[in-house]
């Protein structure tokens, strides 16, 4: 060997496997070393694949890199060790366990007619520890009873009538059972393993949805911050306003009040310097002469009322709220595209994909499965099976319409009636003003304004989808206490032309945060 290898120990070179010198060395990416056949034959029993010395965990089956350098190496010892061991060998013959029992003490069992009956082993070992004590006679079998290695003898004396099997028999049983057993353990090692990552990956996750949870939540409350100073700006205003319009009233009302009063007092002062310088029969024969009467105006029914602020505030609060509210579920918005396979064949999709109308005319298409063939409806390309997503739909335009989201098993073909015990979780215009929530029996809505742009909000785990007028911030309708266990789609029904009245598109459109 060379001087490099010399500075190795025999360890080195062995397989943790086998026990033996490697042969055609393999390196797995954790970078310990094996016989390819060694960890061929642990990874065939043993999945998934795991390195037998450090435990690490592959999710796949690693690529085994040869090992040139061992390789070389474990074949230089091995020829030394040769080169040894026939060196040595008439010294280690002396020194070694005998292979075969001595001529001295086997001559007389073959010869003299008394021991030529006797039963020869193996050389073996503390070979007092593997005959009976008290008969002298080799343990060749297992008491089950009393679970002891007894002789022939013993099954006669103290363990008869026991249950006695052959000593080979039963450490066969045992051994079986004990690699059963330990076969059991590196399984239930390898899923205690597997749960440990399962775990650190889900707390991985975890706290991945909670960064982004609170950085949404900073963005959001930033938003509504600086919404809550607009509208504090605003409200100041809008109450300092109403109270200088209410202090103007106030004034005028007051001025002229105090000009009548005026008016009334130069006629009183007239009065009494009459009263005071004539006699009786001296003002019936001249009666003061006054003028026409005064305009006096009637104020009972003129009142300054003064300013609800609890009410300005009330409203002002109420639409910072549901603005708040919108802006959070924006956070949650996803690029949405229309799935030309699943569009009835009367619709016309747009090349991006983010526009659908009804032609008036239908088209052939082929009639495959996830195709609409009676009602023109269409899905999304995209679908959700978990967390949270937000679309919005431009319906300004239209005289009837219908959207929302869809199980993946809905019916596609004949007539469809749209409601959650079908799969669907939609609200439609009908008749240019009826709006109404599809919830099996359908719920009329009384909307403040027709909508132009429809937000459509669904929390998976939650079970919740939401409907919101974009424009006004107003939540429209919700579905709650909802039950998904499948994929949900984005669901579009722009319904019929009807000649031009509807011929305007629902268009999805992006998000402005």
């Amino acid at each position: 060997m060379s001087a490099a290898s010399c500075l190795l120990t025999e360890d080195q070179f062995l397989c943790s496997v086998c026990l033996e010198v490697f042969t055609d060395p393999v390196t797995i990416p954790c970078g310990h070393n094996f016989c390819k056949t060694c960890i061929t034959e642990h990874w065939n029993v043993n999945v998934p694949y795991q390195c037998p010395n450090c435990k690490k965990l592959f999710h796949t089956k690693p690529e085994l890199q040869v090992n040139t350098f061992i390789s070389e190496m474990a074949a230089q010892f091995r020829q030394s060790a040769q080169q040894k061991a026939s060196s040595s060998s008439s010294s280690e013959q002396q020194v070694s366990k005998p292979e075969v029992p001595c001529e001295t003490h086997l001559e007389p069992h073959l010869t003299m007619s008394g021991l030529k009956t006797h039963q020869l082993i193996d050389p073996v070992e503390n070979l007092e520890d593997r005959m009976c004590r008290e008969h002298d006679k080799q343990l060749e079998l297992f008491c089950k009873t009393d679970q002891l290695c007894v002789c022939m003898l013993c099954t006669v004396s103290a363990h008869k009538k026991h249950d006695v099997v052959p000593l080979k028999e039963e450490y066969e049983r045992k051994k079986a059972e004990l690699e059963k057993t330990e076969a059991e353990t590196q399984q239930m090692i390898q899923k205690t393993q597997l749960k440990i990552e399962e775990i650190k990956r889900s707390v991985k996750l975890s706290k991945e949805d909670a960064d982004r949870e609170i950085a949404d939540g900073v963005q959001v409350f930033t938003a509504l911050k600086e919404s809550v100073e607009r509208s504090q700006a605003e409200l100041i205003n809008t109450i300092k306003e109403k109270q200088r319009k209410t202090e103007e009233q106030a004034e005028g009302f007051i001025e002229e009040l105090e000009q009548e009063v005026f008016e009334l007092r130069k006629r009183s002062a007239k009065v009494q310097q009459q009263l005071l310088k004539s006699e009786n029969h001296f003002l019936l024969q001249n009666p003061l002469s006054l003028g026409t009467a005064l305009p006096v105006k009637d104020w009972t029914e003129v009142n300054v009322c003064p300013l609800s602020h609890e009410g300005t505030v009330r409203r002002a609060l109420n639409q910072l709220l549901v603005g708040s509210e919108l802006k959070r579920v924006q956070q949650y918005a996803v690029n949405v595209t229309l799935d030309p396979d699943t569009a009835h064949p009367n619709l016309i999709l747009s090349d991006d994909k983010k526009q659908v109308h009804d032609g008036g005319v239908q088209v052939t298409l082929p009639d495959n499965p996830e195709r609409f063939d009676s009602c023109v409806n269409v899905l999304a390309k995209q679908s959700f099976t978990s967390g949270r997503f937000y679309f919005e739909v431009q319906v300004e335009g239209k005289a009837e319409w219908t959207l929302g989201v869809a199980r993946g098993s809905i019916k596609r073909k004949g007539y469809i009636t749209v409601s959650p015990q079908k799969g669907y979780w939609t609200i439609s215009l009908r008749n240019e003003n009826e709006y109404c929530a599809c919830a099996g029996p359908d719920v009329s809505l009384s909307l403040k304004s027709r909508p132009k742009k429809v937000g459509v909000f669904v929390d998976y785990e939650e079970g919740l989808v939401s409907f919101y007028d974009v424009d006004s911030a107003a939540l429209i309708y919700s579905f709650t206490g909802c039950c998904f266990s499948e994929k949900l789609y984005p669901f579009l029904r722009p319904s019929l032309n009807y000649g031009g009245k509807n011929s305007a598109p629902l268009i999805i459109s992006a998000v402005n945060h």
